[in-house]
C-alpha cells in the first residue's frame, strides 16, 4: 500500500509553469536509499501514473509509455538527494508529483509537489507609438465607466493567486471526504 511518511521531503509545494519550460522537483531523504521511483497523481484522469525510478549509480527505468525526454533524472550526488526535471511543459503535464521510497514491503510517498498549471505562452503583439495622452481601458459594459484596473499586469497574478488558492483546498477536501466515507462505513458495519 501507499502511505506518506516524513522520511521523504519535496520542494517546492506548488508549481506554476509556462509552455515549453522546464521545471526540476527535489527530493531529500533522511535516511539512504538506492533510489527513488517518482509517480504523478492527475485528478484529470482520475490515475496515479509510475514515471520513472531513479538511482545514484546506472541507468534510470522508466515506466509504460513515458519519455525520456520529458522526464530527466540527473545522476545523483548522494543516496539521499534526487531530482526530477520536467522538459517542455503542456498543460497535460498538470498534476501533484510525488517521490517515493520502497521500505518493509511499503510504498513511502513524499508531501507531493503540485504543479498547478502550465500557463500558454504570451501572445506576439506589436507594440503602439507611445503617445503623451493616457489611455484607458475600454470594454463594451458599464463597468468600464467606473474607475478601476484590467490590465493583464494587473488581473492575471490576482487570477493565479486565487486559482492557486483553491487548488490548495482540495488535498482538504479529499481528506474531509475520505474521512466521512470511513465514518459511514463504520456506521454502517455496526
Amino acid at each position: 500500500g501507499f502511505s506518506t511518511n516524513l522520511l521523504l521531503s519535496k520542494t517546492p509545494g506548488h508549481i506554476l509553469a509556462q509552455t515549453n519550460s522546464k521545471i526540476e522537483i527535489f527530493c531529500e531523504l533522511k535516511t539512504e536509499h538506492a533510489g527513488v521511483y517518482w509517480y504523478r497523481w492527475s485528478q484529470e484522469r482520475q490515475n496515479f501514473q509510475f514515471l520513472v525510478f531513479s538511482k545514484p549509480f546506472g541507468k534510470a527505468i522508466y515506466g509504460a509509455n513515458i519519455s525520456q525526454d520529458k522526464f530527466t533524472v540527473p545522476g545523483a550526488s548522494s543516496h539521499t538527494s534526487y531530482s526530477l526535471h520536467i522538459n517542455n511543459l503542456h498543460a497535460s503535464d498538470n498534476g501533484t508529483y510525488y517521490c517515493s521510497i520502497s521500505q518493509s514491503s511499503q510504498l513511502l510517498l513524499g508531501s507531493g509537489t503540485q504543479l498547478v498549471d502550465v500557463l500558454p505562452l504570451p501572445l506576439n503583439t506589436t507594440q503602439a507609438p507611445l503617445s503623451k495622452k493616457p489611455m484607458r481601458c475600454v470594454t463594451k459594459s458599464r463597468a468600464a465607466d467606473k474607475k478601476g484596473a484590467c490590465s493583464p499586469l494587473v488581473w492575471v497574478p490576482l487570477a493565479t493567486t486565487v486559482l492557486v488558492l483553491l487548488l490548495s483546498l482540495v488535498p482538504t477536501a479529499h481528506r474531509l471526504h475520505r474521512l466521512r466515507r470511513r465514518l459511514w462505513l463504520r456506521v454502517h458495519r455496526q
